[in-house]
């Protein structure tokens, strides 16, 4: 006869917990192994399909003990285990298979995860023997797989659907969902017809509650691995997270905002003004000799100013001042200030503060100036690229003054800009519409008078403005590159008309910093030379010292190329830049030409006197020439004769002057009757200052 069964709704309730705590558990690991490697990811879909096996191996087991038939039952060891590594081997073929980038992956996994489960059922339930005759409802056998099938699908391709929220917990209800359904129709498919009863049923309540407990235990500690694995994973995502926010949001010298991060307070800072009505101030701050440390110290010693610097910039950030390192040693500042007069105080405290001493850790002191360019919003402008544009005009205006380094935004720069602009579009023309000219000024020999050869100085007459002054237009050249044709044009052109002069004087051609970068100069000399005729010991090349330490090495291979041609090379305005030793003992020049400031001072200061002569002193042990230049007065030619300069250049000897001049004065054959005496008859017109008794004598027997 039949039997009614009963429910333990406690084992039942345990069931229920094991089995939502499992399969959340279970699809955290599963999506956590979508898209990484395939190795890793294999391990996290191992842990997940054991997670899985063991969680619904534990709630089938739990559950079975919660079904009371009346009748005695036992369990079969073996098939019970064998049922525990179906479901986990199952669950591992599944999610691996579901996990993969393939056609019908999804549907795949899904059916081997729900047959798994289903396998899993009946095998445990052939575990399950009962005093009694077992009967099953094959309809509802089919039904309870399906159910397991199709939930177990749905729940992975709610796992797999990255734009849902909270999608392990869907997929995971999902799941219990099919399990629960799976049991119950699987339960309902089975009559149970006892025997002859032969005693009390076994497993007894409090056994069977010992034995879900135990069960229990088991399934979490089997999970427990997983969870803690999610754990542990979860917890280092967390500190790369947290690591990655730094390095996307802060720089990683100074420990100050970078650029991004600051255009991000920038623009909401523009838009909280907007609506608040208030004025703030943007402040740009560009470093002045920090590249003087990076090539004279190295870029360690660099990395430690910034460093000190970002910490000083740190210690006086506060709600209303804001800074950042916008890159290099440019710095950013805002300021939640529309007065004037607190911004400026502002920007000299920051001036203050930067410029102080760094120590380096070799114990020596370095420091750095700086510029700085305010502008307001929405005073001077109406948008955040507005804004730091006019704020760059004027730091840029701040760095060129020599008076002060803290500058605001004016209308007049706008228009100072515009001028720039335009003159250097007229610049890109200014070859093509035969716009350059050369001309020449002359070097001679201190001592006779001898002249020695011309420096070549371009000039460039705007067909509206006139003459251009070199100082406006060169610059503009070197920022927009334009520097490269200008200079092969001056080269080009002066070796040409020097080579059709009646003598064998030199030319001296200024080259920039820009030129001397180029690698093919050396090969430019040589063409240029070979297409001119000119003869390689009559041109000598100009660069100064701020060419050297752009690249010491590359600069000295380029000099030992163009001097192996024959040509000489000349060390420009000594003096006032580094004016280092090792510079002259490096790098093999052929003259030293003395800077012309020093000619300003030389007849009034004691000091720059000293100067010159130890610059001379210095030129003579080594074997070098001296020119000065800015020759201007006969009292100067007179104390460099006395002090044994060898050449020099000036006003006084003769001002720079076009190249029809030039052959006017300086090439009729009269001038070069006298190879010794050079052309110096012709120069006689320059010193017309002197008198007869006052000229001086190596003057006088020149001229004679």
């Amino acid at each position: 006869m039949h039997i009614e069964c009963s429910i333990d709704l406690r084992l039942v309730v345990l069931a229920a917990l094991i089995c939502a705590f499992g399969c959340w558990l279970t699809f955290r690991l599963f999506v956590r192994g979508l898209g990484d490697t395939w190795l890793s990811g294999l391990g996290w879909q191992f842990l997940a399909g054991t997670a899985m096996g063991s969680s619904v191996w534990s709630t089938h087991f739990i559950a079975i003990l919660a079904f009371r038939t009346g009748a005695p039952v036992s369990f079969d060891a073996v098939q019970t285990i064998i049922s525990l590594l179906v479901a986990i081997a199952a669950s591992i073929v599944a999610f691996s298979v579901a996990s993969r980038d393939i056609p019908f992956a999804t549907i795949g996994g899904g059916t081997v995860l729900g047959m798994g489960v289903s396998s899993m059922h009946y095998t445990g339930m052939s575990a399950f023997h009962i005093d009694g005759i077992v009967d099953w409802d094959q309809n509802y056998v089919i039904a309870s797989v399906v159910i397991a099938a199709i939930a177990a699908i749905a729940s992975i391709h709610l796992a797999k659907s990255s734009n849902l929220v909270y999608r392990a917990e869907r997929a995971g209800g999902a799941l219990v969902l099919g399990i629960v359904g799976l049991h119950f129709t699987g339960m309902t498919a089975m009559t149970v017809t006892p025997l002859v009863l032969r005693g009390t049923p076994l497993p007894v309540v409090t056994e069977s509650l010992a034995m879900a407990l135990a069960i229990a235990i088991a399934c979490i500690l089997i999970a427990g691995t997983g969870l803690t694995s999610f754990i542990i994973d979860q917890r280092v995502r967390s500190d790369s997270d947290r690591k990655l926010h730094q390095l996307a949001l802060y720089d990683t010298l100074t420990g100050l905002p970078n650029r991004q991060s600051f255009s991000d307070r920038f623009n909401g800072e523009i838009e909280a003004s907007t609506v608040e009505q208030k004025s703030f101030a943007f402040i740009g701050m560009d470093l002045d000799k920090f590249k003087e440390i990076n090539d004279l110290r190295g870029h360690l010693a660099g990395d430690q100013v910034l460093s000190v610097i970002g910490e000083r910039l740190k210690s006086i950030s506060s709600d209303k001042l804001t800074f950042a390192r916008i890159g290099g040693d440019e710095f950013a500042a805002i300021c939640k200030s529309g007065d004037e007069k607190f911004v400026l105080h502002t920007m000299l405290n920051i001036k203050a503060l930067v410029m102080r001493p760094v120590r380096l850790d070799d114990g020596t002191e370095v420091a750095v100036g700086v510029s700085l360019g305010g502008a307001f919003y929405p005073t001077d402008a109406t948008d955040a690229q507005d804004l730091v544009n006019k704020a760059d005009l004027a730091m840029y205006r701040a760095k060129a003054s020599p008076i002060t380094s803290v500058c605001f935004y004016d209308a007049a720069m706008d228009e100072t800009i515009r001028n720039r602009k335009a003159l250097a579009a007229d610049l890109r023309s200014a070859i093509a519409n035969d716009e350059l000219e050369l001309f020449y000024q002359v070097q001679n020999l201190v001592s006779s008078g001898k002249i020695t050869g011309f420096e070549v100085l371009l000039r460039w007459k705007h067909p509206v403005r006139g003459y251009v002054s070199p100082t406006e237009f060169i610059p503009i050249a070197e920022e927009s590159a334009l520097i490269l044709d200008i200079g092969r044009w001056v080269l080009r052109n002066a070796c040409l008309q020097a080579a059709t002069w009646p003598n064998d004087l030199r030319i001296a051609v200024n080259l920039s910093p820009i030129q001397f970068s180029d690698l093919t100069l050396p090969d430019l000399v040589a063409d240029i030379l070979r297409e001119s005729g000119l003869k390689p010991e009559r041109l000598e090349l100009e660069l100064t010292e701020s060419t050297i330490v752009e690249n010491r090495e590359r600069t000295l291979a380029m000099i030992q190329r163009i001097k192996a041609l024959g040509v000489t090379i000349a060390l420009d305005d000594f003096g006032t830049g580094y004016s280092s030793l090792e510079t002259l003992r490096t790098f093999p020049f052929d003259k030293i030409k003395l800077d012309r400031s020093f000619m300003s001072e030389i007849e009034e200061s004691p000091q720059a006197r000293a100067i010159v002569r130890a610059v001379l002193a210095l030129g003579k042990s080594l074997d070098i020439p001296v020119l000065a230049e800015g020759v201007e007065t006969r009292h100067q030619m007179d104390i460099l004769n006395l002090e044994g300069c060898d050449a020099a250049q000036g006003y006084y000897l003769g001002k720079p002057t076009p190249i029809d001049d030039v052959m006017a004065k300086f090439m009729s054959g009269d001038a070069i009757a006298d190879k010794n005496v050079g052309l110096l008859s012709a120069l006689s017109g320059t010193l017309s200052g002197y008198g007869g008794d006052d000229m001086p004598n190596h003057y006088r027997e020149a001229v004679a």
